[in-house]
């Protein structure tokens, strides 16, 4: 899908679509998979999910400052998210929000998550943020949310169930998005490929430049191993599920954006000054990849995940052994 800007969309399996689409399956009623669930299968609706917020470091999902106040029947909501993808599609016609229902809960148990009209009373589309100066495909919208009246029926699995949804959705979400980042660095491989092959400098194709048929290989090995860790990572999602994936997927939505974007660097310098310029398509890839980096998470987050796996792995068999665990992961007994 990612050889494509518009494949994705036109396939209609186009982030957030799809993890609106999983949220709206897993924990959504009826009436949602009736109002909203099937058109958007259907292809015949958009949807836009609101959680990043310009006045917090919306990465650790527990700073989220919008507030959701329980009124009677129904939660009030007032606060401001931006970078809520597809909010200005023409078909979008509905947000999940994540807010704050209360602060004094369990630092996991203060969010909630909220199926809300995008035409609610209160609800205001603010402005569209660009990416790197492009509009990236159906817009990143600043939403300001004063006084907007939700019915209680509309949130989703329970009050205090937004982290645990969060967790849920990103997951599928991430891995979607490295599957789009693979199909993007093969067609970056493709681009740079042929154009060494049809250019000519100091009387001889680009392409026998040993440097630039190294960078070709590299890629090419590269793309087969994210490839593989992403098969990884969808096998072990099918079989002992999201949270036991969860090391994969971290790994994969750190590998794939960083490669993808490394092959993609190259194919542009092979493409000189033609590389940088709208005739390709080669700097929007860029720019969309770049921003992958942060999406769902940016690389730190998951990176520092890894990592506390990893040490758990071996701080847990060194106790085991009532010793250390050695480099190769080998019990060193202390007696």
């Amino acid at each position: 899908m990612g050889r494509s800007h518009i494949a994705s969309e036109a396939c209609n399996c186009n982030a957030p679509d799809t993890g609106n689409m999983e949220v709206l399956t897993l924990f959504g009623s009826d009436e949602h998979k009736e109002k909203y669930l099937k058109p958007l299968l259907d292809g015949t609706m958009a949807s836009a999910f609101a959680m990043t917020e310009p006045r917090v470091a919306s990465s650790d999902a527990t700073n989220i400052e919008l507030r959701m106040e329980r009124d009677g029947d129904e939660y009030v909501l007032n606060g401001r998210k931006w970078f809520a993808s597809n909010a200005l599609h023409r078909n979008c016609k509905v947000l999940i929000v994540m807010g704050k229902t209360d602060p004094t809960a369990d630092p996991h148990r203060q969010q909630s998550m909220m199926v809300v009209p995008i035409d609610a009373p209160g609800v205001t589309v603010m402005r569209g943020l660009l990416v790197f100066g492009y509009q990236d495909r159906e817009g990143h919208a600043e939403i300001d949310f004063t006084d907007v009246r939700v019915p209680a029926k509309d949130v989703l699995k329970g009050e205090g169930e937004g982290f645990a949804i969060s967790q849920a959705r990103l997951g599928p979400g991430r891995i979607h998005h490295c599957m789009r980042a693979i199909g993007a660095a093969e067609r970056a491989l493709e681009l740079m490929c042929r154009r060494a092959q049809s250019r000519v400098t100091f009387g001889s194709p680009v392409a026998e430049r040993s440097n630039i048929q190294d960078w070709i290989a590299e890629a090419r090995i590269d793309i087969e191993m994210i490839r593989l860790l992403t098969f990884k990572a969808a096998y072990l999602m099918d079989t002992v599920g999201n949270k036991g994936a969860r090391t994969e997927i971290a790994a994969i939505k750190v590998a794939a954006p960083n490669i993808a974007l490394k092959i993609i660097d190259r194919a542009i310098q092979v493409h000189g000054a033609a590389g940088v310029s709208e005739d390709f398509p080669l700097a929007m890839m860029y720019a969309q990849l770049r921003t992958l980096r942060l999406a769902d998470g940016p690389d730190e987050v998951h990176k520092r995940a890894i990592a506390r796996h990893e040490l758990g792995r071996y701080r847990d068999a060194a106790g085991a052994a009532g010793g250390t665990v050695t480099p190769g992961g080998h019990k060193a007994v202390v007696s």
